[in-house]
C-alpha cells in the first residue's frame, strides 16, 4: 500500500495530486463534507466511511484483490474505483484506518523502537521526560512525545497535543529509526486512545500512574474516561509489559483484560517495585527503591510515584539498575512540573501545571509538607475556558483549604468571561475562608503582586500554565511565559 500513494493526510487544504484523503468524522466538522474538495486538490485514494458520499457510478473490486492490495486496513468494507481512477475504500473506522494506513506508510517504525507509553491523569510529562533523560545519560539515542516537546536525539520540536495525530507519530518515529533511536518515550492521552491516534503501534511497555477527574468536558462521565484510559492496556500485546500503580484504586482495573505481564509498584504497599521517601526537601528526596537507596533531585510524593514508575520501566527495558539510579540522580527539573525558582528573602515561587483538583490538592500537600509551619504557602490559579466547569469550585475549595492565601485569577479563559470563571471558582470556598482570596483578572498583575507582598521565605504556586508558554484569551494566542514573567520581577527587585 505505501507504494500507491504519496502523502496520508486527513486535511483538504493539505492534499496535493495523488495523495490519499481520509474522511473522519470529528467533534466540531465532518470530514466527508470536503472530500469533493480533496479530489478537486488531486487526491487518487479516498477512505471514508458514510455510504452516501461515494460516488454512484463505481466498479467494486473483488474483496480477495482488496485484501492484496491494502493487506493493512483492518475494517475494509468495500473498495471501488469510478470513472476518474479514483479508488474509494470504505472502512468501518477511518480513525483506526488512517493508523493503519501510517503505520504502513512510514514502514511501522515503532517496530523497530523500544517503545514506551504511560497513560494517567498525572505524571505522564515527568515520567517520559525523565525516562528520555536518563536513558540518553546511559548512551542511547531516544525519541521523546510529550506535552511539552518531541524530541529526536537531542532535537527539539514543538508539540501541538499530548498524543499527536497518527501521521506526525508515524513520521517522528521514522525519523528516530532513521536518525539510530533505540527507544522511543512517549504520552498516552485518553483522547488519543479513543481516537485511534495509538492504534497499531507496537508498544513493549505500557505504565498506569493514576485516574483521577480530568477531560469529563469530552468523556461526559469518569466511567467513560476510565474505559478510555483502559483500551490502551487492552490493546498490549503478549510480549509486552504493563506497569501499574497500584496505590491508585484503579491500577489493578486497568489491567483486567490485558494480554501483557503485569508489573505492580507501590509506595505504600508491597508490590513487586516499592518506595520509600527517606528524606524530603525543597532540593530533593532520599528514596529507598526495592532496598536501595539514592538521592534524588525532585521534590513532592507523588514525583516518587514518578520515579518508582521510571526505575520499574527500565529495568524492564534491559537496564542495570545501579546505573538507572545513578542517572537518576543527576536528572534536571521537569519544565512546569514543581519547577521551583529561588527568589529575594528566601521567597520559593514554584511553577506546576496542577489543572485538575487531584493534581492541584497534590502539589499543595507536598507544599505544605515541604514549608512546614513556618513558611506562609499562597496558591495562584485559574480555570480554562470552554472546558468542565464541575472542577471549578471544587478547585477553589482545595486553594483555599490547604494555602494561606488564595489569588484567583485567568488561565485560558478562551471565549468565556474570565470574571465568570473566577466566580464560577469562588463558590466552593467556604464563607469563613473568602477573607484569605483575592481576585485580579490580569494574571501577569496578579503574579507580579503576589511576590512583591510576600513575606520573607514564603512559597508561592503558580498553578495551571506549567511548561506553556501562552495565554488564550477570546481575542486569540498570546505569549505569556510565567518562568521568564517570574525571572523578569525578580530581576526588576534587585535593581
Amino acid at each position: 500500500m505505501a507504494d500507491s500513494f504519496t502523502e496520508i493526510t486527513n486535511r483538504s487544504s493539505e492534499v496535493t495530486d495523488g495523495s490519499i484523503f481520509v474522511a473522519i468524522s470529528g467533534n466540531s466538522a465532518d470530514g466527508h463534507a470536503y472530500i469533493a474538495d480533496a479530489l478537486a486538490r488531486g487526491a487518487k485514494r479516498i477512505i471514508y466511511e458514510k455510504e452516501e458520499y461515494a460516488p454512484a457510478e463505481r466498479t467494486a473490486i473483488p474483496s480477495e484483490t482488496a485484501s492484496r492490495l491494502c493487506p493493512c486496513i483492518s475494517g475494509l468494507c468495500e473498495m471501488a474505483i469510478d470513472g476518474d481512477g479514483v479508488q474509494w475504500l470504505r472502512v468501518d473506522n477511518s480513525r483506526k484506518a488512517l493508523a493503519e494506513a501510517a503505520d504502513e506508510f512510514y514502514g511501522h517504525p515503532s517496530r523497530s523502537l523500544k517503545l514506551v507509553g504511560i497513560t494517567g491523569t498525572n505524571g505522564k510529562t515527568t515520567t517520559v521526560t525523565l525516562l528520555y533523560h536518563i536513558f540518553t545519560q546511559m548512551g542511547n539515542k531516544c525519541g521523546l512525545l510529550s506535552t511539552i516537546s518531541n524530541c529526536i536525539a537531542g532535537r527539539s520540536f514543538e508539540a501541538v497535543n499530548t498524543t499527536s495525530d497518527p501521521v506526525t507519530i508515524n513520521s517522528l518515529m521514522r525519523q528516530m529509526v532513521d536518525e539510530g533511536c533505540k527507544y522511543c518515550f512517549m504520552e498516552v492521552s485518553s483522547i488519543g486512545v479513543e481516537q485511534y491516534r495509538v492504534h497499531a503501534l507496537d508498544f513493549n511497555v505500557g505504565i498506569f500512574s493514576n485516574l483521577t477527574h480530568d477531560h469529563l468536558d469530552y468523556h461526559k462521565t469518569f466511567a467513560e474516561y476510565l474505559r478510555c484510559k483502559k483500551m490502551f492496556f487492552d490493546s498490549l500485546g503478549r510480549n509486552a509489559v504493563a506497569i501499574t500503580n497500584i496505590d491508585d484504586r484503579n491500577g489493578m482495573v486497568m489491567m483486567q483484560n490485558t494480554r501483557a505481564r503485569v508489573v505492580t509498584c507501590s509506595c505504600r504497599r508491597l508490590a513487586d517495585h516499592s518506595c520509600r521517601i527517606m528524606e524530603n526537601s525543597f532540593e530533593g528526596m532520599l528514596l529507598k527503591i526495592d532496598q536501595e537507596q539514592f538521592w534524588c533531585p525532585l521534590a513532592g510524593n507523588y514525583n516518587a510515584a514518578n520515579v518508582l514508575a521510571v526505575y520499574s520501566a527500565a529495568l524492564e527495558l534491559g537496564a542495570d539498575r545501579h546505573q538507572v539510579m545513578v542517572a537518576l540522580s543527576n536528572v534536571p527539573q521537569v519544565r512546569g512540573r514543581l519547577e521551583i525558582l529561588p527568589g529575594p528573602g528566601g521567597l520559593k515561587v514554584v511553577i506546576d501545571y496542577a489543572h485538575t483538583p487531584d493534581a492541584l490538592q497534590k502539589v499543595l500537600d507536598t507544599l505544605r509538607k515541604l514549608s512546614g509551619d513556618k513558611r506562609k504557602l499562597t496558591c495562584l490559579f485559574g480555570c480554562g475556558g470552554d472546558r468542565d466547569r464541575t472542577k471549578r469550585p471544587e478547585m477553589g475549595g482545595i486553594a483555599a483549604s490547604l494555602s494561606d492565601k488564595v489569588v484567583i485569577t485567568s488561565d485560558n479563559s478562551r471565549s468565556e468571561n474570565t470574571l465568570d470563571i473566577m466566580e464560577d471558582i469562588k463558590k466552593g470556598i467556604a464563607a469563613s475562608d473568602l477573607k484569605k482570596v483575592i481576585c485580579l483578572e490580569d494574571r501577569r498583575e496578579a503574579i507580579r503582586m503576589a511576590i512583591i507582598t510576600a513575606v520573607k521565605d514564603e512559597v508561592l504556586l503558580l498553578a495551571g500554565k506549567g511548561h506553556e508558554d501562552y495565554q488564550i484569551k477570546s481575542t486569540g494566542k498570546e505569549h505569556f511565559d510565567e518562568r521568564e514573567i517570574v525571572l523578569g520581577i525578580f530581576k526588576e527587585m534587585q535593581q
